[in-house]
């Protein structure tokens, strides 16, 4: 999706890891920022993973000085918090909805610190929250994509539907 006209057709949208501050000024540049935040307030399902998450995320505490977020889900996050590219790890996760463990692949993984109590939580590591819902809109930590489970993004689909 590249322009306003193309997000009014989508029925739903994943929002991918990444680099979350290149992603707010892309968002930024092709004016697509309010019109997402727009789309996702009216109620867009959306599964956000990792820079995804920082995205949506209320508040960004280590963010840079002009990174915006849209502040869709009512919590607050702390980018690459795990620490940095050799501190990356892999969890088996208990996933509410889902009937076994999850494969979690932690890559320069934000943190969770703090959420409003509407948000109901799927998942956790260390009594951490990695996977997090609030109706259609789904927030993950980590990258889902990168294993070849698809059981995350068939639970999203179940939430949207």
């Amino acid at each position: 999706m590249r322009t306003a006209e193309e997000l009014e057709r989508a029925d739903a949208m994943v929002l991918p890891g990444g680099e979350s501050t290149t992603m707010d000024k892309l968002l930024r540049k092709f004016e697509l920022q309010q019109p997402l935040r727009r789309r996702l307030i009216d109620g867009m399902p959306a599964m956000a993973t990792c820079a995804g998450l920082i995205l949506l995320a209320r508040e960004v505490l280590d963010g840079l000085p002009d990174q915006e977020s849209l502040g869709i889900l009512p919590l607050s996050v702390r980018r690459n918090a795990y620490g940095r590219q050799p501190e990356s790890f892999e969890r088996d996760l208990e996933v509410e909805g889902l009937d076994a463990p999850f494969p979690g692949v932690f890559i320069r993984a934000p943190v969770i610190e703090s959420m409003d109590p509407e948000i109901e939580v799927l998942a956790e590591v260390d009594g951490v929250a990695v996977v997090v819902a609030q109706g259609v809109v789904m927030g993950l930590t980590f990258h889902p994509e990168l294993t070849r489970d698809d059981r995350l993004h068939g639970l999203f689909l179940e939430r949207a539907a």
